[in-house]
């Protein structure tokens, strides 16, 4: 079989499950289908796509990819053996790694001329393995006179044209005999100069790198080298080493050695204590039982459940509004803070991720509000280990980072939680990365973040950047907030989240078997409180949560019941023989006389004054207990006004009333116009239907695997009918074939690879008059959107936008 002159050939001669595997690692390329395998080629060959799969690239899979690179160049090739030599490890560490980019159409050719795509190279930028340009680039920045200076210098007879004398000083360095006998004749400063950027970065900043010195004009090592070639001015003050000097200093290695060994998340002893202080540990800390950390975690899962439900709770009643910008204010998230008693960090998680879960939205109202949605009454109404999964499952695949809140923007203004600034397209890639690590490990090992962020960057150095450590170290935090981990080790059910091929409802089981079963019952004391050995099962919760307040939470909960809290049950209708029938019902101890007495007491004072609209007025049928109100020091503000022996009016409206009363200790109802007492119950704030936002990845989703065989099936189809239409209109040199219409991307990229290949194309383009023109054409260049070529017919170079072109064929 001959050897594949593109990527196209080399495509087209693939294997169907070669393309089935290329278009599953690269889900890009199959959206929109592709016709036949030239436009798979183009699109593969695309800087974005491109992008995305070099992104995703391993340590060991971007150093040979360097590799090849390096060696081969924009248009050059390199042998198999030339690239294992080059990488400094034995053939079968490499191999792997060169295949799997072989696989992605990053790279293509035979073993004996390996070739990097076009646009792998403009990826990867200037220095591939921290190596400079090729001699003859470097050296291209000379004048003409300066270039021809330095031919005659290293003994060369320069022939006055600049671009000979240029090719004939890149062969004479390029050769690796006479370089190392130039190189040898060097003073040690200026060896020593050359050794310091061997190994990258390729350049340095010096004074006087522009000037022109001619070897017998040199009096400084630096000067020494640029008489000789050696180094290249690279702008003002700066030089650069030229990649053949490069690898020569290097030995002939591109690498120093191949790093495909991932990070230990351990160390010898089988320790990688975390030494963050939320669910931390001291550094040094051997593994824990299993058993013992799986039971911190789901308790911790449960917090995290009852902490969405206060927020719930909170933003049923009093929705928060949505800033002008978007997203929460800093006071509503302070008030969060405030209600949910944790840091302002775990607010803002807490928020997003009820978000994310899609517990709460905007409610698109006029004066727009944060509240729950429908779904919220759904998940309220669950049992605790599926209202877990929910969250664990919306926080794993989400890209928004809340550790931004608070940070400022590339404006200078504060990012603010639920505002659109905090979705980042690596957040989920990397949370996943970093607990699959720690699933890795045997349950009950913990590991450093450290040690995670290391074996992260290693995975995909160039997936997240610089904001790797970050994610990283936010995704512990958040991940024992939830309950995943504990103690810098995954839970067991933190390794059921991880599994995608578990079953429904696997994920909540792993949690319930972890969970105390929730407890129908409390035990009611004669101090007025109240313990809950447990979780308690969601209608007694409710129901006690009115009567009484939380006094403390652990292990188990305690209620406190005040005349404050007894009268807010009050106030929704309950009666004192329907609250003390509850706790009668509610509790595995006989109600203490003291609380007895105080649900009582409250009863009977509740509604004995009564608060109406007037401005507002108070009655009461007591006569004294009007009296005490008017008499009070603490009403004043109130303005009161006796009208008759159990009427008073007041200069404030009845919510102002209320709230003095209430201050005084005193239990007042409002009244309405039929003299009844008013239940004023909370109303409950829901938006409409509501679906989840989906997370930000910058990706296409994945292409189902029976899809894939349909992709290729075209494809073989598609390359049949071109060959089709060759046959019946064979394109000559003289004679185009039929051009179908090419997206412009792809024009693109098949006239670089046309022009890297050095080959010709037919162009089809339209001129002045709108009419479609096809000629042949040889790419020269093709930079942003101008396509520079030799027209075939008259010899003459033309330059025209890619817009103008409607298709493109080989020749």
């Amino acid at each position: 079989m001959p050897a594949p002159r593109s990527l196209a050939d080399d495509l087209r001669a693939r294997s169907d499950d070669a393309l089935a595997a290329l278009l599953a690692s690269r889900p890009d390329l199959a959206s929109p289908v592709p016709g036949d395998t030239a436009s798979l080629a183009a699109r593969a060959s695309t800087r974005v796509s491109t992008q995305r799969a070099v992104d995703r690239l391993s340590t060991p899979e971007l150093d040979v990819l360097e590799v090849l690179v390096a060696l081969a160049g924009p248009s050059g090739t390199a042998s198999l053996t030339e690239v294992v030599r080059a990488c400094s490890a034995p053939r079968a560490r490499v191999l792997p790694h060169l295949r799997r980019l072989l696989g992605l159409a990053l790279a293509w050719g035979p073993d004996a001329s390996l070739r990097p795509t076009r646009s792998a190279v403009d990826v990867l930028g200037a220095h591939p393995a921290g190596l400079g340009a090729p001699l003859a680039e470097a050296l291209g920045t000379r004048s003409p006179a300066r270039t021809r200076e330095l031919a005659e210098d290293l003994g060369l007879e320069a022939s006055g044209d600049p671009v000979a004398d240029l090719e004939a000083v890149a062969a004479h360095l390029g050769d690796p005999e006479r370089l190392q006998q130039v190189l040898g004749g060097a003073p040690a400063p200026a060896r020593e100069l050359l050794d310091r950027l061997a190994w990258g970065p390729p350049t340095g900043a010096v004074a006087g790198a522009d000037r022109s010195v001619r070897v017998e004009q040199a009096t400084s090592p630096l000067d020494w080298l640029l008489a000789r070639g050696l180094l290249a001015p690279a702008g003002p003050g700066h030089v650069v080493l030229p990649r053949e000097v490069a690898l020569a200093l290097r030995g002939g290695r591109v690498l120093q050695g191949l790093d495909d060994a991932p990070p230990a998340l351990v160390d010898a002893a089988g320790s990688g204590a975390p030494s963050s202080a939320a669910g931390g540990a001291a550094a040094g800390a051997a593994a824990r039982r299993p058993e013992l950390l799986d039971g911190a975690a789901a308790g911790q899962a449960a917090e995290a459940v009852r902490l969405v439900e206060e927020l719930l709770d909170g933003w049923s009643t009093a929705p928060p509004p949505v800033l002008r910008a978007g997203g929460l204010g800093v006071r509503e998230l302070k008030r969060l803070t405030d209600r949910l008693e944790v840091e302002a960090e775990q607010a803002a998680f807490w928020a997003e991720l009820a978000r994310a879960a899609g517990l709460v939205a905007d409610d698109g109202e006029a004066d727009a509000a944060w509240a729950p949605t429908p779904a919220a009454d759904g998940w309220l109404d669950a049992a605790t280990p599926q209202r877990w999964a929910v969250l664990a499952e919306a926080w794993l695949r989400t890209s928004r980072v809340p550790a931004l809140v608070g940070e400022k923007d590339a404006r200078g203004t504060a990012r603010t939680a639920l505002s659109d600034d905090l979705d980042r397209t690596a957040a989920a890639p990397v949370r996943r990365a970093a607990l699959e690590a720690l699933a890795d490990l045997p349950p009950g090992t913990p590991a450093t973040a450290e040690r995670l962020e290391a074996r992260v960057r290693w995975q995909a150095p160039r997936r997240a950047g610089a904001l790797t450590g970050r994610l990283v170290a936010w995704t512990v935090r958040e991940s024992t907030w939830l309950g995943v981990t504990w103690l810098g080790a995954l839970a067991s059910h933190g390794r059921v989240l991880l599994d995608a091929s578990a079953a429904p409802g696997a994920l909540a089981g792993a949690l319930e078997a972890r969970l105390p079963a929730p407890v129908e019952q409390v035990l009611l004391q004669a101090d007025l409180t109240a313990v809950a050995p447990g979780p308690l099962v969601r209608a007694v919760a409710v129901e006690l949560s009115l009567l009484a307040d939380v006094d403390s939470r652990g292990g188990a909960t305690v209620y406190r019941f005040t005349a404050a809290s007894v009268r807010r049950a009050m106030d929704l209708g309950r009666s004192a023989d329907e609250a003390l029938a509850f706790l009668r019902g509610a509790s595995a101890t006989p109600v203490p006389q003291a609380l007895e007495v105080l649900v009582r007491d409250v009863a009977r004072r509740h509604g004995r004054l009564r608060v109406g609209v007037a401005s507002s007025y108070l009655r009461s049928d007591d006569e004294a207990a009007l009296a005490e109100v008017l008499a009070s020091r603490a009403a004043a503000p109130l303005r009161l006004r006796r009208l008759a022996p159990t009427v008073a009016a007041a200069q404030a409206d009845p919510a102002t009333v209320l709230q003095v009363l209430r201050g005084m200790g005193l239990a007042p109802a409002v009244e309405g116009a039929d003299d009844d007492v008013v239940l004023s119950a909370p109303v409950v704030r829901r938006t409409p239907p509501r679906t989840p936002p989906r997370p930000v990845t910058g990706e296409p989703p994945p292409v189902a695997p029976g899809a894939v065989a349909t992709v290729v099936a075209g494809l073989r189809a598609g390359d049949a009918e071109q060959v089709r239409r060759a046959s019946a209109a064979p394109g000559t040199a003289g004679t185009p074939p039929p051009l179908s219409a090419t997206d412009p991307a792809l024009a693109l990229a098949a006239l670089r690879e046309a022009a890297s290949a050095g080959r010709a194309v037919w162009l089809g383009l339209a001129d002045a008059a709108g009419r479609t023109v096809v000629r042949q054409y040889s790419p020269v260049h093709v930079d942003g959107g101008l396509v520079t070529a030799l027209d075939a017919e008259s010899g003459a170079v033309r330059t025209f936008s890619v817009h103008r072109i409607s298709g493109v064929a080989p020749v």
